[in-house]
């Protein structure tokens, strides 16, 4: 029997709403405002807590089912059943929200302006990977911060 809150329709509409808000956080919270801090601790570290838990919980009321991760047919009969295809839902949402908020993290210590971040994350919100690349290739060109050089003795 499903916890009711462990609904699949449920877990996705409530799960795609919590990381919905985790990245509203993120994209209204520019390097050195009072409230980033917290901000990004709550979209990047709270709600895919919260998202992971539902999803190990989703796994633990309903098990693998006939499906696995040894081949293609063995995923796609893992993501046939309903609750199971709403934690891959959670699974998404967590780890790209999560990323999210790391790339957060990076750009601002790169002194990345936040209007440059924000395709950066949008990309990530809707295309995970390509928004990791986009990353990557931003930090790649990106000129280096000097490091800053002990004072010397006089």
């Amino acid at each position: 029997m499903l916890i009711p809150l462990l609904e699949p329709d449920t877990v996705f509409n409530y799960g795609s709403r919590l990381a919905m808000l985790g990245w509203l956080l993120l994209a209204l919270s520019p390097q050195g405002a009072r409230w980033t801090t917290r901000a990004r601790w709550i979209s990047g570290r709270l709600i895919p807590g919260l998202l992971a838990l539902a999803y190990v919980a989703l796994f633990l009321q309903n098990g693998m089912g006939d499906g696995g991760y040894d081949s293609l047919a063995a995923v796609r009969r893992l993501l046939d059943q309903p609750a199971l295809l709403a934690a891959g839902w959670l699974h998404y949402l967590a780890f790209d929200l999560f990323v999210g908020r790391w790339i957060a993290e990076r750009c601002g210590a790169m002194g990345v302006h936040h209007l440059l971040l924000l395709p950066l994350l949008a990309l990530t919100f809707l295309f995970g990977p390509a928004g990791l690349l986009a990353y990557a290739l931003l930090r790649a060109g990106w000129p280096r911060r000097p490091e800053p050089t002990p004072a010397q003795p006089a």
